[in-house]
């Protein structure tokens, strides 16, 4: 990169610096979860080289495993560098860039960079804010609550990424109502942990709610799953974005739906059909009865529905 000159008057953007480098600024991106895919795929997008490595087996090790070789596909067709069951065990910083160390499977690779961005999880920063010294519980780095966020201490609450659950904005938001109106002397309902969206903003983007196939296993459950792909979607295919599919899962002995993810183009903006539907305890038999506009996105939930009971026309 040249040497910019950077003052209140000229403050150079990441945008202008790589379209002044004479070569595309380079990265290592280590973690695979979320918020690495999210901030790797954003700087490949606008021109940096992006290597990414996660220590897991698959990217976005939180997801349904279709989802995770999706994401993978998608990737490597855009042009990025992805290393999937590999560590990082160096970075050594130069005097200009870094050079990161990665095992990958039965070989060790040495990458020359100029930035690197460590996206391996998050920690609460809870320290010295006078937790102690209230006698406040906490549990590793989070701080105990009762159902409605109230701590040990009387009149002292706790919400969002400080507090067992995930760490996101509608979750704490959601929170804090619940919070809020219990102290105000109403008769909120508890949050739901196991219906909750996520969504990763990558594109295709993700988002998916429930249990994944794996863990609907695990669970004991006997499950019904069905996937529709975008390349059999009409509007996928006018609108030019055919990557990705609508998963769900279903309970085979009374319907429950368990379950769903999507990978695709506004799949963030489809899973709240799902997230509803789920907390109305909505069968499957329902869903498939209640009619999907064409031609959307949308309708692949309902195809994907009956693709797990067999029912689906349009595969």
């Amino acid at each position: 990169m040249p040497n910019l000159p950077i003052d209140g008057s000229h403050i150079i953007g990441y945008r202008e610096a790589v379209s002044l480098s004479k070569q595309p600024i380079s990265m290592v991106v280590i973690g695979g979860g979320a918020i690495g895919c999210e901030l790797g795929y954003f700087y490949h997008t606008i021109g940096t080289k992006v290597t990414l490595a996660e220590y897991m087996p698959s990217l976005l090790p939180l997801e349904d495993e279709d989802v995770s070789k999706q994401i993978f596909k998608s990737f490597i067709k855009a042009g990025m560098t992805v290393y999937p069951a590999a560590s990082v065990t160096k970075v050594e910083k130069l005097e200009q860039g870094c050079i990161v160390t990665i095992h990958n499977q039965s070989e060790v690779l040495e990458i020359k960079c100029d930035l690197v961005l460590s996206a391996v999880g998050i920690q609460t920063n809870i320290e010295n804010i006078g937790l102690e010294e209230n006698g406040i519980v906490v549990e590793g780095d989070k701080i105990v609550v009762d159902p409605y966020y109230k701590t040990n201490c009387h009149g002292v609450y706790a919400i969002g990424d400080l507090v067992k659950g995930p760490a996101l904005a509608h979750v704490a938001s959601a929170e804090g109502i619940i919070c809020v109106e219990h102290i105000a002397g109403l008769s909120p309902e508890p949050l739901d942990y196991g219906n909750l969206p996520a969504c990763t903003y990558t594109q295709p983007e993700v988002a998916s709610v429930g249990h994944t196939e794996e863990s609907a296993k695990k669970a004991g459950y006997t499950i019904k799953v069905g996937m529709f792909p975008f390349t059999a979607s009409g509007k996928a295919h006018a609108a030019g974005n055919t990557e990705g599919f609508v998963k769900v899962i279903f309970d085979a002995q009374y319907g429950e739906w368990l379950g769903a993810h999507m990978v695709g183009s506004n799949v963030t903006e489809m899973i709240s059909e799902v997230v509803v539907a789920r907390k109305l305890e909505t069968t499957a038999h329902e869903i498939r009865n209640s009619v999907h506009p064409h031609p959307t996105m949308s309708e692949a939930i309902l195809e994907a529905v009956a693709a797990a009971y067999e029912e689906v026309i349009h595969l």
